[in-house]
């Protein structure tokens, strides 16, 4: 998926957690990486996004804790 298809799928502005802020949404997509505004985890909605099932990727909190391919690479 292109990150022009993950930003329309998106449910970060959805988010408990999100903050509106001058930056890209999608930040599963490893071009994004974390969001430099929200630094307080206050709900998750990742494991039910579109973008996050059809990627099959399986972390969560990736506008704090970073793109799935930085989470993997913690582990």
């Amino acid at each position: 998926m292109d990150k022009k298809e993950a930003i329309k799928q998106c449910m970060c502005r959805l988010c408990p957690t999100y903050i509106k802020c001058a930056e890209e949404i999608a930040f599963c997509i490893s071009t994004t990486g974390k969001s430099k505004c929200i630094k307080k985890e206050n709900g998750c909605l990742c494991p039910g996004c579109p973008v996050q099932d059809k990627m099959g990727f399986k972390h969560v909190y990736y506008c704090i804790r970073g793109n799935e391919k930085d989470q993997r690479a913690k582990k």
